[in-house]
């Protein structure tokens, strides 16, 4: 009976501390969700928010790109790229080149860091409402992609094709269509789209097109995000 009741103490110690180490454990809030929808503002803000389109070029955009102008130049995407990686990145060269920086100094960094930018006089992005802000930044410092790990300079993914196929027959296909020729109002096929610009299709595999009903794999493994990418790739060039 001693033992018993030695026992018994012990089992009621044990199970009141880990009570108390589970509640005073913080719960972490979902985060991906907002993540994601940080994703479609930094992609194109003003669709997401419902904004009319700004008509003006940025007066940030350098007079040296003349290919762009208008609502274009006010995407973050247009000056920091869809790899986040700016003028060291795949805008290094091409319509979208400014020699402006990345944003990878911002991983894992301070959002507050990046609302302040965002509201600066350079971006001038203060009509943006704080609670799309907070979204935008927590993308920006908690979402990125090294995507140098899985897009190759020569736009070649590392990714498993093979796998990929049945990641885009059972998630995209039905938007999007078995050759990727959907749907009607996309101007290039998607497998056209994604093997020139495998960071932009990884982007919004990632997040989702603004202003569309597109799941985003945000919370899923990496790794179906990019082998998705590796199998889009393959998809015909041509509708």
């Amino acid at each position: 009976m001693i033992k018993y009741n030695i026992y018994k103490s012990l089992a009621t110690l044990l199970t009141a501390g880990l009570v108390a180490f589970t509640v005073s454990m913080p719960v972490q809030a979902e985060e991906d969700s907002a993540i994601a929808r940080g994703g479609l503002l930094y992609d194109k803000w003003f669709a997401v928010i419902g904004a009319d389109k700004p008509k003006n070029t940025h007066k940030a955009w350098p007079s040296s790109n003349t290919k762009k102008k208008g609502n274009a130049t006010w995407r973050c995407k247009s000056c920091h790229g869809w790899d986040l990686r700016g003028a060291d990145g795949a805008y290094a060269s091409g319509s979208y080149k400014t020699g402006i920086r990345g944003l990878r100094e911002y991983d894992g960094g301070n959002p507050a860091d990046v609302v302040a930018a965002a509201k600066d006089s350079t971006h001038e992005l203060g009509m943006i409402p704080d609670d799309d802000l907070a979204d935008l930044a927590l993308f920006v410092t908690r979402g990125q992609v090294d995507m140098t790990k899985y897009i190759n300079p020569d736009n070649s993914v590392n990714g498993d094709a093979a796998k990929g196929a049945a990641y885009y027959n059972t998630l995209c296909a039905g938007c999007h269509g078995k050759n990727g020729e959907k749907p009607k109002d996309m101007k290039k096929s998607l497998g056209k789209v994604v093997s020139g610009n495998p960071w932009e299709g990884l982007h919004k595999i990632l997040n989702g097109q603004p202003d569309e009903a597109m799941p985003a794999l945000r919370a899923l493994p990496i790794d179906i995000a990019v082998d998705t990418l590796a199998y889009t790739a393959t998809l015909p060039k041509e509708k």
